[in-house]
């Protein structure tokens, strides 16, 4: 009974604050100033080498990087919260434990890279929130899970 509780609750939770951060990721090129802080002009950076191939670098190529990434992640956000929403429908099936490991990995790297925003009281509480959701479906991946 408690954790039929802890699983709706937390699915919910989780779900719910997953969507919401994917939704606003689209948006983080724009809030954080990716326009002044990767200018698109100046000089050539290092080619990008890759075995046979030289690509030379511009810092557009930089920002436009950043844009993709930020917004895969921000899909991939969305999916996974859109996932947990509909926990109930799945976490039944064979391939729930996979899923949910490979989701904790997922919030565990992110967890990790928060690193690279700094090192600032923030920062620590972002790496332990993402942390604890990562935590919250191992559990259920490999100790509650049918």
């Amino acid at each position: 009974m408690m954790v039929d509780i802890v699983r709706v609750v937390g699915f919910g939770v989780c779900g719910v604050f997953t969507v919401v951060l994917g939704l606003v990721h689209f948006a983080m090129p724009r809030l954080l100033d990716f326009d002044g802080a990767i200018p698109t002009d100046g000089e050539p950076l290092r080619p990008l080498s890759l075995l046979v191939v030289t690509y030379q670098t511009k810092q557009s190529d930089v920002r436009g990087i950043a844009q993709i990434m930020n917004h895969a992640v921000s899909y991939v956000l969305v999916t996974i919260g859109v996932l947990d929403l509909l926990a109930g429908e799945w976490l039944g099936e064979w391939f729930a434990p996979y899923l949910l490991v490979w989701l904790a990995i997922w919030w565990f790297l992110r967890a990790a890279t928060q690193r690279h925003m700094g090192s600032r009281p923030g920062d620590w509480l972002v790496a332990v929130g993402f942390t604890a959701i990562g935590v919250f479906h191992l559990v259920f991946g490999v100790v509650v899970w049918p």
